[in-house]
């Protein structure tokens, strides 16, 4: 990868995190924060919302490759189903923006950035600190959690590359 500019995205319908890296020798910030909604606005004027941000990130940063963290299911459905519309908004913000999406799970993302599929929150956002040379952890967790999702994308990307697959 030769500068490639990778946003990730923790899908969520009141907070919605993303983080926007570039690969330059190693993995570094553009952008990262949340993108909020409030509770008290219909759900289709909140998706509206989300919609209307996601693409005003994907067109400022162009990315090459739209990372999105899988919905793990969770025993409150009312919170995966909004987590998978959330999800739904940025995979279709990036499809019509002609913009490759990839997904990985938690474990998958917190293995590449920690070495360890089970590695507390904790643990994972100081690891997003080291690896971005950042002062301090990113705040709101969401935001971690999107940087953590880049940053999976391009762990994974380049042992691809490493190994020829």
């Amino acid at each position: 990868m030769r500068n490639d500019v990778v946003v990730g995205f923790d899908p969520g319908t009141a907070r919605l995190g993303f983080g926007v890296l570039i690969d330059e020798d190693a993995p570094s910030p553009l952008d990262y924060g949340v993108i909020e909604t409030e509770s008290g606005v219909p759900m289709p004027e909140r998706l509206k919302q989300l919609y209307e941000r996601v693409g005003e990130i994907l067109r400022t940063y162009h990315p090459s490759v739209c990372a999105v963290e899988q919905l793990f299911f969770s025993r409150n459905v009312t919170t995966a189903l909004s987590v998978g519309q959330a999800r739904g908004i940025v995979m279709l913000a990036a499809a019509q923006a002609g913009i490759e999406v990839v997904e990985y799970t938690p474990a998958e993302v917190k293995q590449a950035v920690s070495g360890y599929g089970k590695a507390d929150k904790a643990q994972m956002q100081e690891m997003v600190r080291l690896i971005l040379g950042l002062r301090e952890i990113p705040w709101p967790d969401d935001a971690a959690d999107a940087l953590a999702v880049a940053l999976c994308h391009m762990q994974s990307a380049r042992f691809r590359k490493a190994t020829g697959q």
